[in-house]
Formats: structure tokens, C-alpha cells, sequence
């Protein structure tokens, strides 16, 4: 399985990004209940907002983002930013 790469236009962190990248990793327990199409609309829920990384090792910040409402479900999403770069990286996500 590889990553699957998005375009989108929103700004987290004051940085514009254009892409979304998507480890496959979620499938392996949690495609029942999650798929691209509902990652994709979890990012787009982090527009205009600024969040403080979970841990640090660089070039990446990782955050996790828990309570997350899509049509009227929760859902957590642990993803990331590389410096200087216009991604958001999802390593994971999954319901709650």
C-alpha cells in the first residue's frame, strides 16, 4: 500500500497548504468505519486554526487532534507538518 497525495487549499498554522498526503496505515484496523473521503473532510476542519505540536523531531511537528465532529460522528486524526514544506501528512485516524 502507498500514500495517497490530495490537493486542497486551506491554512493551518498560518502556512498555506496545497496538499494532503494519506498513509494507508488507518486501513489496518479502521477502514470499516474511515476512508480517504472522510480524512480529506477532517483536514479541511483544521482551516484558519493554529495548534501546537504534540511532539517534535525534525523537520516534523506532530499533532493529534481528538473530538473532531463529521456528520455527526467523532473522530481523532494524527497528522503532521514537515518545515518549510505545504503538507499535511495523516498518519492516522479513526473513530472515537
Amino acid at each position: 500500500m502507498s500514500r495517497r497525495e490530495y490537493a486542497i487549499n486551506i491554512t493551518v498554522n498560518e502556512i498555506l497548504i496545497t496538499k494532503v498526503i494519506i498513509d494507508p496505515h488507518y486501513e489496518e484496523k479502521h477502514s470499516g468505519s474511515i476512508n480517504d473521503e472522510i480524512i480529506l473532510n477532517l483536514v479541511k476542519t483544521l482551516d484558519g486554526q493554529n495548534f501546537e505540536p504534540d511532539d517534535e523531531k525534525s523537520p516534523y511537528s506532530y499533532f493529534v487532534t481528538d473530538g473532531i465532529v463529521f456528520n455527526e460522528k467523532a473522530y481523532k486524526l494524527i497528522w503532521l507538518l514537515e518545515d518549510n514544506e505545504i503538507y499535511i501528512g495523516v498518519i492516522n485516524a479513526y473513530r472515537r
